[in-house]
């Protein structure tokens, strides 16, 4: 894989904002579907009971039958591997309308490619093109997780997105709080976002921030956002709909931001021999070519 590949493009999905959707939760999905969100990702896994698996199963094959118009990515949340429902989640989803699924509790690499080696099979049988179904991964939610994460430099042939969480990964840990009286995060939850920030960049793929739990507090999610951008998340996972033009607006470029880019990038390809160039007295090298074809990628440029 090419070190300057945007993060999601060659996926052609736009992962800015991810929303959660109960799957057995019709009036929450018909909310959602036109509350402005890049993906959704309907919930097979903690917002249903386990009663009402099967009924959700279902709710979700008669979404994807529907043939709904929509400008989102349809992406479900299957249960983990070990569950004893992975394999019932995937046979019912994995089928025309379906464009990924989010992978929670994976320990690294092989997990993925278990799941890839189902959905190849899935995808026949149901008539879907080939290698259309992508992966997400949720890659912090378990001790053997956090110290697998190697792995990803050998990227997968369907992963284009990798979030973390640290609400599992704490109750597998035992810890008493992952949070500072600050708010932040304490120090075993830092490691794991940016491990997940890490693999992400190995694996050349989309790295997704964790959801904000406080969906009232607007401006503390921006400011989350912010920082969020800077390291190099090119997204977020919401939790609720209020959060969704807050998460868009923060991690879609500025228009300075687009111009520039294209300026960096338009510099280069007028002087291919070179690696590094000047723009208005300031020196600009490989780095910030990459970081310039990744804010054109972020609004559908192609690069």
């Amino acid at each position: 894989m090419p070190p300057d590949r945007p993060d999601d493009a060659a996926a052609g999905m736009k992962l800015r904002s991810l929303l959660f959707v109960p799957a057995d939760s019709e009036r929450k999905f018909a909310k959602a579907s036109g509350i402005g969100a890049d993906a959704l990702i309907i919930d097979l896994e903690d917002s249903v009971a386990p009663p009402r698996k099967t009924l959700a199963r279902g709710m979700v094959k008669e979404l994807l039958g529907a043939e709904i118009a929509r400008d989102w990515a349809f992406l479900v949340r299957v249960n983990p591997l070990g569950s004893g429902l992975t394999i019932e989640d995937l046979a019912a989803v994995v089928r025309p309308g379906l464009d990924g699924i989010l992978i929670p509790k994976v320990s690294g690499v092989a997990d993925i490619e278990l799941i890839s080696n189902y959905v190849d099979a899935l995808e026949v049988a149901a008539g879907v093109t080939p290698g259309h179904v992508k992966l997400l991964v949720v890659a912090t939610e378990t001790p053997a997780a956090m110290i697998g994460f190697s792995s990803y430099a050998t990227p997968s042939r369907r992963l284009v997105g990798m979030t973390w969480g640290a609400e599992d990964l704490g109750a597998a840990l035992g810890a008493l709080s992952n949070k500072e009286p600050n708010g932040e995060w304490t120090f075993p939850y830092q490691v794991a976002r940016a491990q997940c920030l890490f693999a992400a960049g190995a694996a050349g793929v989309a790295a997704l921030d964790t959801l904000y739990g406080d969906f009232r507090d607007q401006a503390g999610l921006a400011e989350s956002c912010r920082i969020a951008r800077r390291d190099g998340f090119v997204g977020r996972i919401a939790i609720h709909p209020d959060q969704i033009a807050t998460i868009n607006s923060c991690f879609t470029p500025s228009e300075a931001d687009i111009a520039h880019a294209r300026r960096v990038v338009a510099a280069f390809a007028a002087d291919p021999d070179v690696g590094t160039i000047g723009i208005d007295g300031k020196m600009y090298d490989m780095p910030h070519l990459i970081a310039a074809k990744r804010a054109l990628a972020s609004i559908g440029e192609g690069v």
